[in-house]
């Protein structure tokens, strides 16, 4: 019997540990990148946790990576509990490898003479401890010792090895657990490591006057050392990437950077000067080109850093907006709803929030704007049959109305298809529908894009990975408006409350979606006592501005009227005799109206 046994959470605190992208696909959090070999192939998402297992695999078969909680535990140093860590003894977490007898040094004339033709001298050799094998003075030796001294893996190089020759240049001990050359020789007091490629690349950095110097074991693929360097390299505040030349791009930079982020200084191409590697350098341009080396890398830019200069001045008045056609609305907003802006619409059900957002579809399809609509409640027809009454004036069309609807809004308006299953794609829903209103945007110009409403397209089966994944979502929608110049209306339901005049924090779901919001808005009922002391008509509403990012930051409400006949919505005091059609409006004998349950 199993002592630990597997929560979710484990598999989503391991993602937090180690800083890793990571989404839900299925059953399981797939990975961007393995957290072993860092799928440098350049293939993704070939590492996964199982959410009810546990167990997890990487699919790149020269990584192969698996096992369970417990190995991620002991391999990355992450604590599931200090009363598992305990049990498993997963502070020993390194047992498994092969142990190696003391390595004993000796003077070898032949691994001298080799280092010297590089450019190296004896007493760096003697440092590394390099010899010969004793079987093969041939063949030279690179013992690797952690940074407590104790030798855990040993490489072996053929000296005489030329390119075409049959065997391998290199290779290593099996069972050995992989980490990086020259551990052991790092003073504790260094404030940042250089990482090379190869052995002999540490070697010349060594020979130019760095004690701080470590090269990866089995080359710029193979990543398999990094659970197990991972707390040493977390004592420098800083790591220099001097890695190979090739092709204008410097080897381990990618990788490292991935995980260490703005920790990383990468040598430049230009420092190179067309030789391949630190060696290359030392031996034919000497020590002081290699320090440049170093004394030049530069961090990794940030592309989120940008000077406050650069940035294009833009006149927020001049930024396209597209109208409510609610005169009073459209001032505070500052001329109405501009592209760019996320806007969260809430209200009360039954109030007709839904009917207040797909009339402010029709006005936008009005003014030439492509729409898109993502209803999950309703199902298409009455989608359809909500939209037309709306557009011509009239709840029972005849089918020339239907057919004037269909050509005034041909190739501007669409409509997400919820009803379509594909059992090939295991992609949360909320996921699909990102994907579908990017194309939406970029292939069929769509400029205002309707979600109606959040708990439909995102669901889960508890709280914490709901509201998780709900802040994800209406995070990707906020940057796909700033990224696309468009206008995204979500509708949220909120919290079970008694208020007419609903706060912000009363959107139900995660805390955090109204803070990603440009704009806010709250559809509602007049309360009791205004409908009673005004002697107001039931079909009166109020429009709550509660947030509003536009350029002039005002909040207030406007009082709008609701026509049951049209299913229009105007400002009070205006009528609803719009005409989107040629025909216009039409009036309709009551006794011909039917009820459509659309809120």
């Amino acid at each position: 019997m199993n002592y630990y046994e597997f929560k979710k959470d484990d598999a989503f605190r391991f993602r937090d540990f180690i800083g890793a992208q990571a989404r839900v696909k299925g059953q399981e959090l797939v990975f961007q990148k393995c957290p072993y070999c860092g799928n440098l192939s350049g293939d993704k998402e070939k590492f996964a946790i199982n959410l009810e297992t546990g167990k997890h695999n990487c699919f790149r078969a020269s990584c192969g990576a698996h096992g369970n909680m417990i190995t991620l535990a002991r391999d990355f140093g992450f604590s599931l509990s200090d009363d598992v860590d305990r049990y498993y003894n997963l502070n020993r977490r390194n047992d498994r490898f092969r142990h190696f007898q003391e390595f004993k040094a000796t003077h070898s004339e032949p691994a001298e003479v080799f280092c010297r033709n590089r450019g190296i001298s004896a007493a760096i050799c003697q440092r590394f401890e390099l010899v010969t094998r004793k079987d093969d003075q041939n063949i030279l030796v690179f013992p690797f010792k952690d940074e407590k001294g104790e030798l855990r893996f040993i490489k072996y190089r053929n000296m005489s090895y030329q390119k075409g020759d049959k065997g391998s240049k290199e290779w290593c001990e099996k069972d050995c657990m992989p980490i990086l050359f020259g551990m052991n020789l790092v003073p504790e007091t260094a404030k940042e490591i250089i990482i090379t490629e190869g052995q002999m690349d540490t070697l010349a950095m060594a020979e130019a006057g760095y004690l701080n110097v470590v090269s990866v074991p089995t080359g710029a693929r193979g990543f398999t050392w990094i659970p197990h360097c991972w707390n040493f390299l977390q004592r420098f505040n800083s790591i220099c990437v001097v890695g190979d030349c090739e092709n204008g791009i410097i080897t381990l930079a990618d990788t490292l950077t991935a995980r260490f982020g703005k920790k990383v200084r990468v040598a430049r191409v230009e420092d190179y000067q067309g030789y391949k590697d630190a060696n290359d350098i030392l031996l034919h341009l000497g020590a002081d080109a290699v320090k440049a080396l170093v004394d030049n890398a530069a961090y990794v830019k940030n592309n989120r850093i940008i000077g406050m200069s650069d940035i294009h001045y833009v006149d927020l008045s001049k930024i396209p907006k597209i109208k409510t056609e609610i005169a009073d609305l459209d001032r505070i907003l500052d001329g109405g709803m501009m592209q760019g802006n996320l806007i969260i619409q809430t209200g009360k059900r039954g109030d007709g929030k839904s009917t207040w957002t797909s009339n402010l579809v029709v006005n936008a399809l009005d003014q030439g704007q492509n729409c898109m609509i993502y209803s999950g409640e309703m199902p298409k027809i009455m989608v359809k049959n909500w939209l037309n009454s709306q557009i011509v004036g009239k709840r029972v069309l005849t089918n020339s109305e239907i057919d004037a609807c269909d050509a005034w809004y041909k190739d501007r308006l669409y409509l997400y298809d919820s009803d379509l299953m594909d059992e090939t794609d295991d992609r949360p829903e909320e996921d699909i529908l990102l994907e579908t209103f990017e194309e939406a945007i970029v292939r069929l110009s769509v400029t205002l894009l309707l979600v109606d409403n959040l708990m439909t397209i995102v669901e889960a089966e508890t709280n914490e990975r709901l509201y998780r994944r709900q802040s994800r979502f209406v995070g990707k929608l906020a940057k796909m408006c700033k990224k696309y110049n468009v206008v995204i209306i979500l509708v949220a339901h909120p919290r079970k409350t008694n208020a007419n005049e609903l706060e912000n924090d009363d959107v139900s779901g995660a805390s955090e979606i109204t803070n990603k919001a440009d704009i806010i808005l709250n559809y509602a009922r007049l309360s009791d006592k205004e409908a009673a002391t005004e002697d107001e008509s039931e079909n009166l509403r109020w429009v709550y501005v509660n947030k509003n990012r536009t350029g002039n930051g005002k909040l207030g409400r406007v009082k709008v009227d609701f026509s049951p006949d049209s299913k229009r919505i105007v400002q009070q005091g205006d009528d609803f005799m719009k005409a989107y059609l040629n025909d216009g409006f039409m009036d309709v004998d009551p006794q011909t109206m039917e009820n459509l349950p659309f809120n």
